[in-house]
């Protein structure tokens, strides 16, 4: 599956307002309304970082499906993914890695 970087407009160098956008179609396949919590796991040169992302709100399971956390922000800026130029966010390559976990393979190139 693919997701794409996700900025609330402001892009913060404190990582505030960064996460990742997921296709509604995908998140109905992938994702499951009794989770409160997914785990995700994002390639670093050193190996892998986890994050646990909150996914028990209205505006995941409603028009917004953003999967937004500060470790995803600091991780986007980190590697260089964050900022992006004006409507050219990054995309990823994702797929599940366990019951409630998903991993980011790498990118899939920008829109």
């Amino acid at each position: 599956m693919i997701w794409t970087g996700w900025n609330n407009g402001k892009k913060h160098p404190s990582v505030a307002g960064y996460g990742f956008k997921i296709d509604a179609a995908e998140r109905d396949r992938n994702f499951n309304q009794e989770w409160s919590r997914i785990t995700v796991e994002l390639p670093t040169p050193a190996g892998r970082i986890s994050t646990e992302v909150n996914i028990e709100k209205e505006s995941f399971w409603g028009d917004c499906r953003e999967l937004i956390s500060k470790d995803i922000g600091r991780w986007m800026l980190d590697q260089g993914y964050a900022p992006w130029p004006r409507r050219r966010p990054p995309r990823f390559d994702v797929e599940p890695s366990g019951q409630r976990a998903f991993r980011i393979k790498g990118p899939a190139g920008a829109l």
